[in-house]
């Protein structure tokens, strides 16, 4: 092997590992922004599971700011917020079947679209621009919910569950907003 070819490939080699050390540091900063959560629900038969990242308001307006109103969001920060049920279910009565999901949200003033896509998405948004890496030619469910104005100000993005007679609500709640998504099993 000749020189040039022997320094050129240490190179590369050089370059592809600055690059995964990189991108390895950045995930671990934004990470530190907003933290990642794993909840488990169980509710009768069934067990939901959602893996998603918290980012904190920071004094900052959210919603139709932070998070544009009538465009879709990824849910959360970093990777795509996924939402695994084992069993088949009931999402505001429309059947979702056992599996896991991405979870993505087109928030508005007064209702928010909660969309159920089957395809797991790595960050959640494109590299260079930002823009949301859903592809909604698999999406399963798409629902619309009025929005819970709140009084109090929740500091970090959140989501968790409840009973209440016969149903699991989980529910989204950032800022001085709240969404209630209706779960029931099939």
């Amino acid at each position: 092997m000749s020189k040039y070819l022997k320094r050129t490939l240490i190179i590369l080699i050089g370059i592809i590992a600055i690059g995964f050390l990189s991108m390895s540091v950045l995930k671990s900063l934004t990470k530190k922004h907003s933290p990642e959560q794993t909840i488990t629900h169980k509710s009768q038969d069934a067990s939901f599971t959602v893996f998603y990242n918290r980012p904190y308001k920071k004094g900052r307006k959210i919603f139709g700011d932070l998070v544009p109103f009538d465009q879709v969001w990824r849910t959360g920060a970093n990777e795509a917020t996924l939402f695994k049920t084992d069993k088949d279910i009931l999402v505001d009565g429309t059947l979702l079947k056992a599996g896991t999901y991405s979870l993505w949200t087109i928030p508005g003033q007064n209702s928010w679209k909660v969309i159920f896509n089957s395809y797991e998405y790595d960050w959640g948004v494109k590299f260079m621009d930002g823009s949301p890496t859903r592809d909604p030619k698999y999406d399963v469910l798409t629902i619309e919910v009025p929005v819970q104005h709140l009084l109090n100000v929740i500091e970090q993005f959140s989501i968790y569950f409840q009973e209440a007679n016969n149903f699991t609500i989980m529910y989204l709640a950032w800022d001085q907003t709240a969404i209630a998504i209706p779960i029931t099993l099939k």
